[in-house]
């Protein structure tokens, strides 16, 4: 387990999804979407972290099935939207015609967002279960 790396990694997963706003706020939807994958990726990575696994990867919801944990049902359908959010928001050649941002809305941005927010807070809550779990091993010894 590696707590400094969860901490590090949960940090830049906090930040990144405050500064989420900022974008929408300038109608930087396509942008907001990637920033919203990217907070949710380093979140499970910290994951990954404090349970002594290897976090590579971009893909949430590869990245949570590393983790060997079952997410709850909503959690899991918020990583697989993020994962659509991790190039198609930044390469003009990931869509036929025209540039990424004339192909996110308001909308999708503040769903990507939410869908973040869940994954952060379920992120947390496994995260503060290992360390009850951890304190109470070294109790026990």
């Amino acid at each position: 387990m590696d707590s400094e790396e969860f901490s590090r990694w949960m940090s830049q997963a906090e930040k990144t999804f405050e500064l989420i706003d900022a974008d929408i706020e300038y109608q930087g939807y396509s942008w907001a979407c990637f920033k919203a994958q990217q907070a949710a990726e380093f979140a499970v990575k910290a994951l990954l972290y404090l349970l002594g696994k290897p976090a590579f990867g971009h893909e949430v919801s590869k990245l949570i099935k590393k983790a060997g944990l079952r997410p709850p049902e909503e959690v899991a359908e918020c990583a697989v939207l993020l994962d659509r959010m991790y190039i198609p928001p930044r390469y003009p050649d990931a869509f036929s015609e025209g540039s990424p941002w004339e192909f996110f809305t308001k909308r999708d941005a503040l769903e990507a967002k939410e869908c973040a927010r869940r994954i952060i807070e379920w992120v947390r809550e496994v995260a503060r279960d290992i360390e009850r779990e951890g304190g109470a091993e070294e109790e026990g010894n």
